[in-house]
């Protein structure tokens, strides 16, 4: 059924890669609430934009779970970093974290007029949720965002899944979302 969907003028796209080259606006880092860089998709982020995006994120930290903070990515290829709280300290998660996480990334980009951001799979690395469940929530919360928006900024919303499991995951939940719409 293919990889992508457009929801009004929006398009979500599926990709399998490293979120860090990815060239758009914003990407989304799957964070602790006290913003600490130290692995996964977070740690890959920190090695790769250099130690501006860390120093400005432990400026704005602590943040509550499901909540956002944006930094400058550095030496990355996108702009921003959207730092999306999914786990604390004990190091895990749920659903309603990660879709309360989804939405205040969505949010955040659209509030600074953003056309184009990059999710990875949130919660599935040190926070062990499963790939089926974060792509279900993930891809909801996000087809109910751009839905309920009459004219929204985002034009360009992708998920840039690091492995195979991830990627087929993400295709299951976009094909059945498609299927419902």
């Amino acid at each position: 059924m293919g990889d992508k969907l457009f929801i009004g003028e929006t398009i979500i796209e599926l990709e399998q890669g490293d979120i860090t080259g990815w060239r758009g606006d914003a990407i989304v880092n799957a964070a602790n609430t006290s913003l600490i860089m130290g692995a996964g998709v977070a740690g890959a982020i920190a090695t790769r934009a250099g130690a501006t995006v860390q120093r400005e994120a432990l400026e704005k930290a602590p943040i509550g779970l499901g909540e956002v903070v944006r930094t400058r990515a550095g030496l990355l290829p996108a702009k921003f970093v959207i730092h999306a709280a999914v786990m604390g300290e004990d190091r895990k998660t749920d659903a309603g974290t990660i879709a309360r996480a989804t939405r205040a990334a969505l949010a955040d980009a659209e509030s600074v007029g953003l056309k184009s951001m990059a999710f990875p799979a949130l919660g599935t690395g040190v926070g062990r949720m499963p790939y089926e469940s974060v792509a279900a929530v993930m891809l909801a919360e996000t087809v109910k965002y751009l839905s309920a928006r009459a004219t929204p900024r985002l034009k360009r919303v992708v998920f840039v899944l690091f492995d195979g499991a991830a990627t087929e995951s993400f295709r299951n939940a976009l094909n059945m979302i498609r299927a419902n719409l």
